[in-house]
């Protein structure tokens, strides 16, 4: 007879008892009318799990849904496996390459077998849609095994995965897991729902050269998402995968042959340069509307940790080039006084609000100083919570531009007292065009946020578990403040680097690895850690000094 034993469930904090081996999904079943969600995975000790883990000790279980961030990536994975066997249905000479997340969905490309992408037509998307829906209502499990590496890429050889063995190939790991979906084989570097059944609510449309995966609505999980036109990000992330495909390094397989073949060199060489001829380009490009009369005003936005502090230096740099001088403006100087800044849903001062700002006196002072007048400059005391003047003063000449970093660069609000000509926006965020392999691609928000869990450990003496607990909230002040308006932009730059999760990785793992287990961010810490464990370590020293990477890894030749 099985022993008896006992979990905690968070959802109902409660001692369940259970019989050992008994899997989540099990259990579930057993208290569901208790919880009143419908889990897709679960944290088991806050590390994420699927549903079909059996429990054969006492473990502190809390059943997620789609709502939670651990939950909301389970689906979308799933999808995708799901999206992947129905374009085999149809398609079974041809491969699913996943592309990156844009437009609120997953852009997918079919490509055939000599490696060539091939755009699908309106009924050929459709077709793969109903097969996707009968996958969907069939309610097939998905099955996680675990084997001997070597068996692993056998499975993976007889798929036709290449880019999965290829990446098995650069692996020192004994075991690996993959998933079944039916006959098929597929991994992911994450849990999946339980069966296909949990996947009601997607999409899938035509999307310029391929496919549009799109799934839940966040604010109502009963609808898809609906798609938004982002044709400049696409431009930008398109741009760099023609860059990725010339230097011939387009998923990780393919980064750790090049640092196991001592080619990391080369490799941060044109990388930087790339970066180097961006910014040339941009600076050229306001240069010409300067000598037009117009574009006097640099306004550069962007996401957390996407690199605007050092991408405003270099691009400094270039305007001198252009015998243009800029003058630099810091909103932060522009905030109200403490007891005016507006309150978030808890109670505590937003300040990543539009209106935290004196949008009247900012918009008057950049009015005067166009005009040539001479504006006395603000500054605000942080200890004080009080706007002061301190006899600053600033004057534009014939060859100064305004050059402003902040996060609300493109909203038009800001500057809604500007001409539209004298103004030019730059969108600075690392659209990491990188991929796993063909199924999993590296999200950009993940390489932001190792970024920032990087620099607030080395500048501001704050651990990874605070920086992950706090990511939530500065990904919702993005998500209302900043990407709304992406599309605004004159430009945008693309911060990544090809090597740099390479380089990261020596600074992050011992940082997650510190987030102890008996907190809720240990589940995200054991995820990043899973996620950095496919790259090859990449030593910092031939990054040079005005490398942007540098503003989180310390050793910029810039001033922050």
């Amino acid at each position: 007879m099985a022993e008896s034993l006992n979990i905690y469930c968070k959802n109902i904090e409660e001692y369940v008892p259970v019989s050992g081996g008994e899997t989540l999904l099990e259990i579930y079943d057993r208290i569901k009318d208790r919880i009143g969600i419908r889990p897709i995975c679960a944290h088991v000790n806050n590390k994420t799990e699927d549903l079909h883990f059996p429990v054969y000790k006492p473990n502190m279980v809390e059943f997620l849904d789609l709502a939670s961030p651990s939950g909301s990536r389970v689906y979308v994975r799933s999808l995708c496996m799901v999206l992947y066997k129905a374009m085999l249905d149809v398609c079974p000479t041809m491969k699913l390459r996943m592309r990156h997340s844009v437009s609120n969905g997953y852009y997918a490309m079919i490509v055939d077998k000599d490696d060539r992408e091939i755009e699908p037509d309106e009924e050929l998307v459709s077709q793969i849609k109903r097969q996707m829906r009968s996958l969907v209502d069939e309610d097939i499990p998905f099955i996680r095994r675990q084997r001997l590496t070597r068996d692993v890429r056998e499975i993976f050889v007889k798929a036709g995965l290449d880019d999965k063995v290829e990446l098995l190939d650069t692996s020192d790991e004994i075991y690996s897991v993959y998933y079944t979906l039916g006959d098929t084989p597929d991994s992911y570097y994450g849990n999946l729902a339980p069966s296909t059944g949990a996947l009601q609510v997607f999409d899938l449309v035509k999307f310029h050269n391929g496919m549009l995966l799109l799934g839940p609505d966040m604010k109502n999980h009963g609808q898809v998402k609906r798609p938004v036109r982002q044709d400049k990000m696409l431009k930008a992330f398109d741009d760099y995968l023609k860059f990725n495909e010339v230097v011939g390094i387009t998923n990780v397989a393919e980064l750790n042959k090049a640092v196991t073949d001592g080619k990391t060199s080369m490799l941060i060489n044109v990388a930087e340069a790339l970066h180097d001829a961006t910014f040339s380009r941009i600076a050229d490009d306001i240069a010409s509307r300067y000598r037009q009369g117009k574009s006097r005003i640099v306004l550069i936005a962007g996401p957390s940790s996407s690199g605007k502090t050092t991408s405003s230096r270099r691009l400094a740099i270039q305007l001198m080039i252009n015998r243009i001088i800029p003058h630099v403006i810091s909103l932060d100087n522009y905030f109200v006084d403490r007891e005016a800044t507006p309150k978030d849903e808890n109670g505590e001062y937003d300040y990543e609000s539009l209106y935290a700002l004196d949008l009247d006196l900012f918009n008057s002072d950049l009015r005067r100083l166009i005009a040539g007048e001479e504006v006395e400059m603000p500054t605000y005391d942080f200890a004080t919570g009080r706007r002061v003047f301190k006899g600053d003063k600033m004057r534009l000449s014939d060859n100064n531009v305004l050059l402003i970093e902040g996060i609300h660069g493109l909203n038009p609000e800001l500057t809604a007292l500007i001409p539209e000509e004298q103004k030019f926006r730059l969108y600075v965020s690392a659209l990491t065009t990188l991929t796993i392999d063909d199924h999993n691609w590296v999200p950009t928000t993940d390489n932001r946020l190792l970024r920032r869990i990087i620099r607030d450990h080395k500048y501001r003496g704050t651990d990874a578990l605070k920086t992950i607990a706090r990511w939530p909230s500065v990904r919702r002040g993005e998500e209302k403040w900043i990407f709304p308006f992406q599309e605004n932009a004159d430009a945008t730059f693309n911060s990544s680097l090809l090597f740099e999760l390479g380089v990261m990785k020596e600074y992050a793992v011992p940082l997650l690895r510190k987030v102890p287990r008996n907190t809720p961010e240990f589940a995200e810490a054991v995820r990043l850690l899973t996620f950095l464990g496919y790259f090859l370590p990449i030593s910092e020293g031939q990054i040079p000094s005005t490398s942007l990477l540098r503003e989180f890894l310390g050793g910029s030749s810039f001033h922050y």
